[in-house]
C-alpha cells in the first residue's frame, strides 16, 4: 500500500515539474498510455484515501485488541496476587525482595500503560500519539523497576523477561504502527496536493 502511494506521489510530482502535464497511463500499474483526466485522478486519490482509512482502522483495532488481551492477563495476575499472594511463579520469584502490594501496584501501572496505548491507537484526534508516548514512559519506568529486582535475584530469570519489556514493547510497536500509518496518510495528502496544484495551473 505505502509503496504504491509513493509511486503515485512521485508520478504526480514529476507531472507537476513537467509544466503540469497530465500524468499518463504508461506506468506498468496503470492501463494504456493516454493521460489521466481530472476525474480519473480524483477517483484514484479517493480510492487510495478510502483504502488507507480501512487499513488504518483494521491495524489499529488489531494492535489495540492485543494490548487489551495483555491488560486482561495483568488484571488476572493482580487478582491472583491479591487473593493468593505469591502463588503465581513469576511473582513468587520476588517473594524475598519486595512486598506484595508493590507487585500489585506495578501490575496496575502496566494495565494503565496498556490502556493509554489503546486510547492512543483508537482515539481519533491530533493528540492520539501523545497517549502512546505516555504509555512508553510508563513502560520505561516499569522496565527499570522489574530489571532492578530481577538483577537482585540469585539467578537471572529469562522466563520472566516479559515483565520488564511487555508494556514497553507493546507501546513501542503501537508507536511504530502509528508512524507507518501517518506516513501513508501524508503520501496520500501530497498526492491530492499535486492534483490541486495541477488544476490551479
Amino acid at each position: 500500500m505505502m509503496i504504491s502511494v509513493k509511486k503515485l506521489t512521485r508520478k504526480f510530482r514529476k507531472s507537476r515539474d513537467d509544466k503540469f502535464s497530465l500524468p499518463t497511463r504508461d506506468d506498468p500499474d496503470l492501463d494504456g498510455s493516454r493521460p489521466m483526466d481530472t476525474q480519473e485522478q480524483e477517483e484514484l486519490v479517493r480510492s487510495l484515501e478510502k483504502m488507507l482509512a480501512q487499513q488504518s482502522i483494521q491495524w489499529r483495532v488489531v494492535f489495540a485488541a492485543l494490548l487489551f488481551c495483555y491488560a486482561g492477563f495483568l488484571i488476572y495476575s493482580i487478582y491472583q496476587q491479591a487473593s493468593f499472594p505469591w502463588e503465581l511463579r513469576y511473582h513468587a520469584y520476588f517473594m524475598e525482595e519486595v512486598d506484595s502490594w508493590i507487585i500489585i501496584s506495578a501490575d496496575w501501572i502496566a494495565v494503565l500503560a496498556c490502556s493509554m496505548a489503546i486510547v492512543g491507537m483508537l482515539y481519533n484526534s491530533k493528540d492520539h500519539r501523545q497517549w502512546i508516548w505516555y504509555s512508553c514512559s510508563a513502560g520505561l519506568v516499569l522496565a527499570v523497576f522489574w530489571l532492578y529486582y530481577m538483577l537482585r535475584l540469585p539467578k537471572f530469570r529469562w522466563d520472566i523477561i516479559w515483565l520488564p519489556f511487555g508494556p514497553l514493547s507493546g507501546a513501542g510497536i503501537c508507536l511504530y504502527v502509528d508512524h507507518l500509518l501517518a506516513e501513508s496518510s501524508e503520501e496520500v495528502r501530497k498526492l491530492r496536493g499535486y492534483m490541486y496544484a495541477y488544476k490551479a495551473n
